[in-house]
């Protein structure tokens, strides 16, 4: 069979068209969801509004948890004229990034497929398309592609890096293996060495399966490839160190890069088996076709092992389930998990999930069965998603909403089923399990035709989602940020005591010292509105300025009721849902701090050395 393998602009166009639409559709309607994501755009802020675009910093405190291209595009959108009249939220600049990397890399999938037509293709452009929603639909894809984190920017340019890195190995000319490097360069700005090393793994494991590391090597020069991407990414880290000394090789390799792999770090410590729940979970509902996928993978690896038969041009799926393989082993042995770590991974899953819609049964050397067990499977797990949102309209009992439990959502499960939006979603999860249900596998159309209702269940469902948890978490943070720039006196001092929300220094534009609910945190507060020094503010001692001998305290309810803190006798100054707004005076502050540290024998803390600072 002659298979097309012309360019086809239309294909990308409607590619990016999908992209456009998931991941850019009321980006900006909603605000910055707490903690991280907010730590991210007000470095980034910091960055256009003070033109220091070297070290990052939020909240006065420079942030080295991750380099700095992230807050550089964040920094260029806040850097555009008249912020608030298209981004009153701040949010759409700081998500910006994450977007347009989801949507350059469903591009340049649609755009290998393509080019590079796999065994058993029916149609290149078809799956071009497939492979390219089967990216964009992963539960995780839409996540991080519309959060202001860094996560969805390494996940695009290292998958498009690899794209490049495997294209190169297919076809090479002159320089072409440069390009590769240069964009690994821009992962490493993005998230650091990880990136280096899950490439290295990934092409390393690859050249095995296809017995052809030697002609790899040859292609990428990988030698002359990691001294590009080198001399682009570590100037900053260099000058970094300069300026900020050991304190930032403490924290960025120290803790966040050595210490997260070798331990565990924030309590998030999960069993072996965690990626593979991950793996399961970021790929729904396909997740039994990316099994499949994997399963005649690694079939035609030991075939090839044994027998060397695998043409370079119809080696993506060796290489994807050498990508795969090796974010899966990496993060597995790494103390400290996240899901968002499974996210490199998702690339190399959809090119895999879309080469099943092509498996046959002269291919596949197995029974019709087998095929169809994992298509039915499929179509089972569709069911199944469509009855948990379709249950709580039409039998409110059966609610898997009613499990929240979260003070500051305590009425988002009825607004949620008043909204309509999970009676829109199951409709459209019911409708793609009826055309699966009438489709054979495999079969012309099968993948794409039930992937389109499950794009509108995207589009009707998962984003406005956003804009309802917003206003119940974050919309009486703003209201509260308002009221503390409003009626802060001149030289007050702002605090947030109970729970740590970042947002609100980002709203509020000011230093905000944050500190838990114990004895020992009030006389931290205490001690740090006088002693302690950031950058743009210093403590003061009460009296020293005008308005110095007050403080306002953004409070949580519970919180305001524990006895140390309401016998500050505050003045109340509003109510922002679960949060209260005091004016404390310093010197009544002052003294019951000094009674506790006579009387109870409490230490300060807050000078004590803490990673999660930088």
């Amino acid at each position: 069979m002659n298979f097309p393998r012309k360019y086809d602009l239309k294909v990308l166009l409607y590619i990016a068209l999908f992209g456009v639409i998931l991941f850019f559709w009321g980006l900006g309607d909603s605000g910055l969801i707490d903690e991280t994501p907010a730590k991210f755009a007000a470095a980034a802020r910091s960055m256009s509004n003070t033109g220091n675009w070297l070290t990052p910093i939020s909240n006065g405190i420079p942030r080295f948890d991750k380099p700095p291209l992230i807050y550089w595009l964040m920094g260029l959108m806040y850097s555009i004229p008249d912020q608030s009249s298209w981004d009153a939220l701040g949010s759409l600049s700081a998500r910006f990034p994450s977007a347009v990397s989801s949507l350059f890399l469903m591009i340049v999938l649609g755009d290998t497929l393509m080019r590079w037509p796999q065994k058993n293709t029916l149609s290149p452009y078809r799956t071009a398309v497939v492979t390219a929603l089967a990216f964009a639909l992963s539960p995780f894809v839409m996540i991080w592609s519309r959060i202001a984190v860094s996560d969805a920017l390494l996940c695009g340019t290292l998958g498009i890096c690899m794209l490049f890195q495997w294209r190169c190995y297919v076809k090479p000319f002159h320089n072409s293996w440069i390009y590769a490097w240069i964009i690994l360069a821009f992962s490493v700005l993005a998230k650091g060495p990880v990136a280096i090393v899950l490439t290295l793994f990934s092409l390393l494991l690859f050249g095995l399966f296809q017995r052809d590391l030697g002609r790899l090597i040859r292609v990428l020069k990988p030698g002359y490839g990691l001294l590009i991407t080198l001399l682009i990414s570590l100037p900053w880290f260099f000058v970094e160190y300069l300026i900020e000394g050991t304190v930032f090789l403490q924290s960025f390799f120290g803790y966040h890069n050595f210490q997260r792999f070798t331990t565990v770090v924030n309590s998030h410590q999960e069993n072996i088996f965690f990626f593979i729940l991950m793996l399961l979970i970021a790929s729904l509902p396909f997740s039994p076709l990316l099994i499949l996928g994997v399963f005649k993978g690694g079939i035609e690896i030991k075939e090839n092992l044994i027998k060397r038969n695998n043409k370079p041009s119809e080696s993506l799926l060796f290489f994807s389930i050498a990508w795969l393989l090796t974010v899966f082993l990496f993060f597995t042995i790494s103390g400290t998990k996240l899901p968002s770590y499974w996210l490199p991974a998702t690339p190399a899953a959809a090119i895999i999930i879309g080469q099943t819609e092509n498996f046959g049964i002269k291919s596949f050397k197995y029974s019709r069965s087998i095929l169809n067990a994992f298509w039915y499977l499929t179509i089972l797990i569709i069911f199944l998603i469509s009855i948990i949102f379709l249950f709580p309209t039409l039998n409110p009992d059966l609610s898997l909403l009613d499990k929240i439990n979260d003070n500051e959502m305590k009425n988002l499960s009825t607004d949620i089923v008043e909204s309509g939006i999970l009676l829109r979603g199951g409709i459209c999860l019911l409708v793609s399990f009826l055309i699966a249900i009438f489709s054979k596998f495999p079969f012309r159309n099968s993948l794409l035709n039930i992937q389109i209702p499950i794009f509108l269940f995207n589009f009707l469902t998962f984003i406005p989602l956003f804009g309802i948890v917003d206003l119940h978490r974050q919309l009486s943070l703003r209201e509260a940020s308002e009221a503390m720039v409003n009626l802060r006196k001149k030289n007050e001092s702002l605090a947030m005591v109970g729970i740590n929300k970042p947002s609100v220094h980002f709203y509020t534009n000011s230093i905000i010292l944050y500190e838990s609910n114990t004895i020992q945190n009030l006389v931290n507060l205490s001690e740090r509105l006088e002693f302690e020094k950031r950058i743009g503010w210093e403590g003061s001692k009460i009296g020293k300025a005008p308005d110095s001998d007050s403080v306002l305290v953004l409070i949580d309810n519970d919180t305001s009721e524990i006895a140390h803190w309401k016998i500050l006798d505050p003045i109340e100054l509003g109510r922002f849902g679960i949060y209260n707004l005091w004016r404390v005076d310093r010197i009544k502050l002052n003294q019951i701090s000094n009674t506790f540290k006579k009387d109870l024998k409490i230490k300060s803390n807050w000078k004590s050395y803490n990673p999660e600072r930088y």
